[in-house]
């Protein structure tokens, strides 16, 4: 990773967000700094996802607030794009478009300088540099998780927010999935979303989530 910043923070105050009557994330406070790899842990239904979509500012709070800063300066939610790669299972892509050409995409509308060379370096990253010719179409699950991870790291941003990375991946792919945390941590802040031991296992610290499913928000 190159060009992040040199200070990374995370820090929310009473952050809750509610979809309906029991359902949604409760109330929760939290102080975090890179360099460093936290996880978010919870039962299903605590809003482990619904803290990393606040984070990366896509979703506004119910209540509460977050703030993420980069060298001791707010960055606004329509702001943290620049500095934020998220990975999602629910990030879909075009199954008309190569694996190469979703990734040039991606860079285009992100206005990256050297498009193709962010693109190779991503491809290598995840081991999908053989595939780059690949419709999306033809991947595998596996093969598109990888996707969902190269997507996150496209413009190598400081903070990554992984959301159930090890989803559809083979022993393989968790390997490659904990060397890409190990870097990120190093030089950044990784917030990694999980009810996997052993992916909760490279985290420094971790934010626990109450609730769950049926469990008033």
């Amino acid at each position: 990773m190159s060009g992040g910043p040199a200070q990374i923070g995370i820090e929310g105050h009473a952050l809750a967000h509610r979809f309906a009557p029991g359902r949604g994330l409760e109330p929760v406070s939290f102080a975090h700094e890179g360099p460093g790899c936290v996880a978010i842990v919870g039962p299903n239904g605590a809003g482990k996802s619904t803290l990393l979509r606040v984070v990366a500012g896509l979703l506004r709070p119910s209540a509460g607030a977050v703030t993420v800063t980069a060298d001791g300066r707010a960055i606004a939610p329509p702001a943290r794009r620049s500095i934020v790669g998220f990975a999602s299972p629910e990030l879909a892509f075009y199954d008309e478009l190569t694996v190469e050409e979703t990734l040039a995409f991606v860079a285009e509308a992100r206005n990256l300088d050297d498009r193709a060379g962010h693109v190779r370096c991503a491809l290598d990253r995840v081991g999908l540099a053989s595939r780059a010719h690949d419709r999306v179409a033809a991947l595998s699950s596996g093969m598109r998780q990888r996707l969902r991870l190269a997507f996150a790291l496209l413009h190598r941003p400081p903070i990554l927010l992984l959301d159930e990375p090890g989803s559809h991946l083979d022993d393989e792919g968790r390997a490659l999935t904990a060397a890409i945390v190990a870097e990120q941590r190093r030089a950044g802040l990784v917030l990694l979303a999980t009810n996997d031991e052993r992916e909760s296992a490279l985290a420094d610290s971790r934010i626990e989530l109450r609730g769950g499913l049926g469990h008033p928000a």
